[in-house]
């Protein structure tokens, strides 16, 4: 694949001399006087990395005209990575755009391998971009198309994880069997199943979900299958049961987990015939009921343990959707959090590097927790990651904004023979970041 670079220089000779050492290596090289002429084969060449030059006026040395093709540059391809090349008088100038998002600077007159250095590795970067690029735009596709395919009730996802998982429980949603979703607590197992009722035969007909963790032990069996009056302390009218609210449509038993042996049993009847008895009535009901059930305990090792049936778990887990916790989809922290959000405040850069550094063990629950209580202290503002109240132990993305010592700057930048992308990589900071310890420690890169 051709590697390109655009040269952007107003002095002929530093366009020869780089094309010169750029060819070399095999970098194909295209040189522009002005910037006007640099803009012009942006557009109509596939660049890879840009070096531009400062000045272009004779008679002026504070470097606007650089900054203005910069910015011209970030404006019209805001991934492009450019190079800065600067006299020591633009140097304060460059480490403000290296900020604003330069990929790096080099003082005139320039070091060939350092430049090749970092040339080489920006080519890298940007074929890594280019990569995660196409990934990115696959995913938005896969995204749209089951947006299109299924009545996905508005669920926010980023991940290929979530869309796979999607995937699954979509496909099966018309299926008349039953299907158990496993995954953590606080993962959307629910919104999994209101999901899959939205995309199945009996759409039309009620969703009916019962926690079977929320209630007491006596109390399931009435709550699942009704009860006439008098059939227990309290029981002063006849009540329907779940079972009966759901027929038509689909019944969600969530932590399932919970429902204990005698009502085990008279669940794995309904499962098989459809019938029940309400209790303390004599009177066979039918129903016809789609049963998803969910739980984040293992069931297998309760099976052995003598607490839940084997029967009834096979009945339950015709078909297994695993919902992964947050932690294995990264990607889709920082668009729930946003949707959490919900234009109340803005995240700042510091706060979402500690979103994603959490591990998130309450998972989508915590949070939207952290974000709604985060959301109410900023009052429509900034959001700090102070401000999410994370487990100060946890957040390493956070935690790492601020370890690197000036030894250890000054260790990576030698290392890497100055190139400052290089050594941030070392340290795994963004170059921004790093500019921002050398500029705190008072540390100049020596060319």
């Amino acid at each position: 694949m051709t590697r390109t670079i655009l040269i952007i220089d107003d002095n002929p000779a530093v366009g020869e001399a780089l094309s010169l050492a750029l060819s070399l290596h095999e970098i194909r090289p295209l040189t522009a006087l002005t910037p006007d002429e640099g803009l012009a084969l942006l557009e109509g060449e596939n660049v890879d990395v840009v070096i531009q030059d400062m000045n272009f006026t004779a008679d002026t040395t504070s470097g606007e005209e650089g900054v203005a093709l910069f910015r011209a540059i970030r404006q019209r391809h805001p991934d492009l990575p450019v190079i800065l090349l600067t006299a020591w008088t633009h140097l304060e100038t460059a480490v403000e755009l290296v900020k604003a998002g330069a990929a790096d600077y080099l003082a005139k007159p320039w070091d060939d391998n350092k430049l090749l250095a970092t040339v080489e590795n920006l080519l890298e970067l940007s074929e890594s971009s280019r990569e995660i690029s196409r990934s990115r735009r696959e995913r938005r596709l896969r995204r749209e198309q089951l947006q299109r395919k299924y009545a996905l009730d508005g669920l926010v996802f980023a991940s290929e994880a979530m869309a796979r998982t999607l995937d699954l429980a979509c496909q099966i949603a018309r299926a008349d069997v039953s299907v158990l979703i496993t995954g953590p607590n606080g993962s959307g197992k629910e919104r999994i199943a209101t999901i899959m009722h939205a995309n199945s035969a009996v759409k039309r007909g009620p969703f009916v979900a019962v926690n079977c963790g929320a209630l007491p032990g006596e109390l399931i069996e009435a709550e699942l299958f009704g009860a006439d009056a008098g059939a227990y302390t309290g029981a002063n009218k006849a009540r329907e049961g779940r079972f009966e609210l759901a027929d038509g449509g689909t019944l969600f038993l969530d932590e399932i987990a919970n429902l204990p042996l005698p009502g085990q049993m008279k669940l794995l009847r309904v499962l098989e015939t459809g019938q029940f008895e309400r209790l303390g009535s004599a009177r066979t009901r039918q129903v016809k009921v789609r049963v998803l059930s969910a739980t984040n305990a293992d069931l297998k090792a309760m099976i052995r343990a003598g607490s839940f049936r084997e029967d009834l778990y096979y009945r339950l887990n015709v078909i297994e959707v695993n919902l992964p916790p947050l932690a294995e989809r990264n990607d889709d922290i920082l668009p729930l959090a946003e949707h959490f959000l919900d234009g109340r405040g803005e995240l700042g850069d510091a706060a979402r590097e500690a979103l994603l550094g959490y591990p998130w063990p309450g998972n989508v629950r915590e949070l939207k927790n952290a974000i709604e209580r985060a959301a109410l202290l900023a009052g429509g503002g900034q959001i700090g990651p102070e401000l999410l109240n994370l487990p100060q132990h946890v957040p390493a993305a956070t935690r790492n904004l601020d370890e690197p010592s000036r030894e250890a700057v000054e260790g990576a930048l030698h290392k890497a023979d100055g190139v400052v992308s290089r050594a941030a990589q070392q340290l795994g900071l963004s170059r921004q970041a790093l500019y921002r310890r050398m500029e705190r420690y008072g540390l100049v890169v020596s060319n």
